[in-house]
């Protein structure tokens, strides 16, 4: 296929026949809530050959979140929400940074050096900002105003996996939730969770939202005054397709209980 220059001279990162950058899965899903999934493929566009990187590093957890596809699908299914699904690798772009963020395209990430993505000029990068990120988030923030217009207040729910080690430190927890200024579904799901005596439940872990919450949660949730959560599961509990459906399966038995309640639903924090 013959690629077409943009009018700014940039070639698109994007050729007419790829994926666009985010999928709809359950769009029918009738409750009031929104699952995202930012990091759930590592797939690079053509024109980026792979960013210069082996097939063995696009399958590490620098390129995308192990095992969050399988399990965002199910639990978007089981919440009866719809789900906005990324189709392109962090690596490209991280759709959870902001534009600004130093760390929104990593020339190094975790030690391994991503050669697409050294000495970018500006017009590249915003390419990518451009054709990827924006028209995700778009796709997000349409979804939640579609319940806010259809159903009243909406609830997101993001959902990323974990490394079992960092910096050769262990990292315990089997699931984390992360959350900032409001508590309106972190603190009874914490509660909920940590009754599972098998469980080890991260209360702002792996990574703590009062110091970064994420650009997702930050900007489609939190500043809308939207009930909130983000899930961090440990990869090694769901790299398989049937452990993710276990997981899915769990935290929608902790989730639905809180979805019901209806007191969250009728006060945006922001009004």
């Amino acid at each position: 296929m013959q690629l077409q220059l943009n009018q700014s001279g940039q070639m698109p990162v994007l050729a007419d026949d790829e994926n666009p950058p985010f999928e709809i899965d359950n769009p029918n899903g009738s409750s009031r809530v929104v699952v995202v999934c930012d990091h759930a493929r590592n797939t690079v566009p053509r024109v980026l050959d792979d960013l210069g990187v082996d097939a063995s590093v696009l399958a590490q957890h620098v390129a995308y979140d192990i095992g969050c596809e399988g399990l965002a699908r199910r639990l978007a299914r089981l919440l009866d929400a719809p789900l906005v699904l990324s189709r392109f690798s962090r690596l490209v772009i991280d759709l959870n940074r902001h534009l600004t963020d130093p760390t929104s395209i990593l020339e190094i990430s975790d030690g391994i050096v991503i050669p697409g993505n050294r000495r970018l000029s500006r017009e590249q990068a915003m390419r990518r900002a451009e054709e990827i990120f924006l028209p995700y988030h778009n796709a997000v923030a349409a979804q939640l105003e579609h319940v806010r217009v259809t159903r009243g207040l909406p609830v997101l729910i993001t959902v990323h996996s974990f490394v079992p080690q960092m910096n050769g430190v262990d990292r315990p927890w089997h699931v984390g939730v992360l959350w900032n200024k409001d508590d309106r579904i972190s603190r009874p799901l914490l509660e909920s969770l940590t009754a599972e005596a098998d469980l080890c439940v991260g209360d702002n872990e792996p990574y703590n939202a009062h110091d970064l919450a994420g650009y997702t949660m930050e900007t489609q949730a939190e500043a809308r005054g939207y009930p909130h959560a983000l899930l961090e599961i440990r990869q090694d509990l769901i790299a398989t397709e049937a452990d993710g459906l276990v997981w899915a399966e769990r935290l929608a038995r902790h989730l639905q209980p809180i979805l019901s309640h209806q007191e969250f639903y009728e006060v945006n924090r922001l009004s």
